[in-house]
């Protein structure tokens, strides 16, 4: 190979390599994403409208249901009847008991007329006594009973959801209805733990409710005792500031909170 063809050779790989120089590494290229933050910081906070007590009624006793007085979404006073049982059995077997215990009242009270002219034994007399306060028990347990035929409102509210009929028969510790109390309507949520440098019970926010689409003014009313460590938030519980006839148990919306 003389000067020449080397000449030639790197004459033609010159524009090659020029080429190679311009183009660009071939690849997956990453287009820079912007970093969203967590929902808590962008203060888009979801809460659901709780009542403030709510319970489950069930029954005590194994008996037919016979009453009823309060409808599915109807208001009750506290005190006021919910449900009643058929208990003409229990009834029956109180007045059994009373009957006993007036016959074992008589044998005890001759017994000690007895007793009095030493014509009794001291152990007929005990066994006598005993049988009082045996009968005594029995109408005790009797009572206990039918003071479990009808159920009484803990509190003033409305029906949730009957899920019992009339004349059905139920088992001890079936549920008959669930009731709530709505007087105040309540908010549990979660916000960044950072805010509890600022965060006061009494302090008023607005919550957007989603199926009235209003805005409500709404306040704090209970700080969680501790920060959850993984996601760095606290539970709070709010009510809403008023009354608003349009707002049931159950709805949504977002909370709208401005940090100082």
């Amino acid at each position: 190979m003389g000067p020449l063809f080397l000449g030639l050779v790197f004459a033609a790989f010159l524009p090659r390599m020029a080429h190679a120089q311009t183009t660009p590494p071939r690849g997956p290229v990453t287009a820079a994403t912007p970093v969203t933050k967590p929902a808590l910081e962008r203060q888009e906070i979801r809460a659901q409208l709780l009542p403030r007590r709510y319970t489950t009624i069930a029954a005590e006793i194994g008996a037919r249901i016979n009453r009823i007085p309060v409808s599915e979404g109807s208001a009750f006073r506290a005190g006021q009847l919910l449900v009643s049982f058929d208990c003409t059995l229990q009834q029956a077997q109180l007045r059994k008991a009373q009957t006993e215990l007036d016959s074992a009242d008589l044998t005890l009270k001759s017994n000690q007329r007895l007793a009095e002219l030493n014509s009794v034994g001291q152990l007929e007399l005990d066994l006598s006594s005993s049988a009082v306060s045996k009968a005594r028990a029995e109408i005790g347990a009797h009572q206990a009973v039918l003071s479990k035929c009808s159920v009484s409102a803990p509190f003033a509210g409305r029906v949730a959801e009957q899920k019992v009929r009339e004349q059905q028969y139920v088992q001890p510790g079936q549920a008959l209805i669930d009731i709530i109390d709505d007087s105040v309507l309540e908010l549990e949520f979660l916000v960044p733990s950072r805010w509890l440098s600022w965060l006061k019970v009494g302090g008023k926010f607005d919550v957007q409710i989603d199926e009235t689409g209003q805005r409500y003014p709404a306040k704090f009313i209970r700080i969680g005792a501790r920060v959850d460590p993984v996601s760095q938030s606290v539970k709070v519980a709010a009510a809403i500031d008023g009354k608003f006839p349009e707002l049931i148990a159950g709805m949504s919306g977002r909370v709208q909170i401005t940090p100082p």
